[in-house]
């Protein structure tokens, strides 16, 4: 066991990301002692094995503990390891949520990619792959909906090439498509709220959504400014009937 999980985490290291599919990988999914002796290794080096059952892959990652040590040794913050940009950062959000949403809500429904409908039967059936949900988008279409916000064409392309060199995701002619990384290195349960209604509203100025507490707030700022506006308006009447 101490061997096959010294081997696992070297060829995680060495290849980045591993199938699931994997003999070691399928091990350390489904075997509790082995994941176990995997998990105690990778703490003591400050790194953690990284899944989900969404993706096709598997990867390792930083713990949270040492996010602070690695990436804060600098003058400033590195916000990524990829050497991304402001805007590289937000290309790879508004490509996860294109990409990455749309096909969790497949997987979901046991609908596969090139299906109209669902199968009435579907919920029985193991949860389709992401090779077989993920659709991808089409550059053109992206190019015209998101260049001006990303750089344009030519900030565009430089970025996709970076993204497509690390594992975010995969060129095949104009369509844009998941990588191994795309689906497994970012806290969809932590972030989804954060990245749709707070990093593509503040990017791309999408409003924020009218929650009940948001009305409420809005409400009671609108009464005040009619009260103060309505005392303002008493005050010069009197005053101009003193005059």
């Amino acid at each position: 066991m101490t061997e096959d999980a010294q081997i696992l985490i070297a060829r995680l290291l060495a290849h980045q990301t591993l199938r699931r599919e994997d003999k070691l990988v399928k091990r350390a999914l489904s075997d509790e002692n082995f994941r176990t002796d995997l998990d105690t290794r990778l703490k003591a080096c400050g790194m953690k094995f990284v899944d989900n059952v969404y993706a096709d892959y598997v990867t390792l990652a930083l713990t949270r503990d040492s996010e602070s040590k690695v990436f804060g040794t600098k003058e400033t913050w590195q916000n990524n390891n990829f050497g991304l940009a402001r805007d590289g950062v937000a290309l790879l959000v508004v490509l996860w949520s294109l990409i990455i949403l749309p096909k969790r809500e497949r997987q979901e429904a046991h609908q596969l990619a090139e299906e109209d409908q669902n199968d009435m039967f579907g919920k029985e059936k193991p949860l389709p792959r992401a090779e077989d949900t993920s659709i991808g988008i089409s550059y053109r279409a992206l190019l015209a909906d998101f260049g001006d916000k990303l750089g344009k064409k030519t900030r565009m392309d430089m970025n996709l090439g970076q993204l497509a060199r690390v594992g975010f995701i995969e060129r095949k002619g104009d369509m844009i498509l998941e990588g191994p990384l795309l689906d497994l290195l970012m806290d969809t349960d932590t972030l989804k709220d954060r990245i749709i209604n707070g990093a593509l509203s503040d990017i791309f100025h999408i409003p924020a959504p009218r929650t009940p507490a948001i009305i409420a707030s809005e409400t009671t700022a609108t009464e005040t400014a009619i009260t103060e506006a309505t005392a303002t308006e008493s005050d010069e009447e009197e005053a101009s009937d003193h005059d």
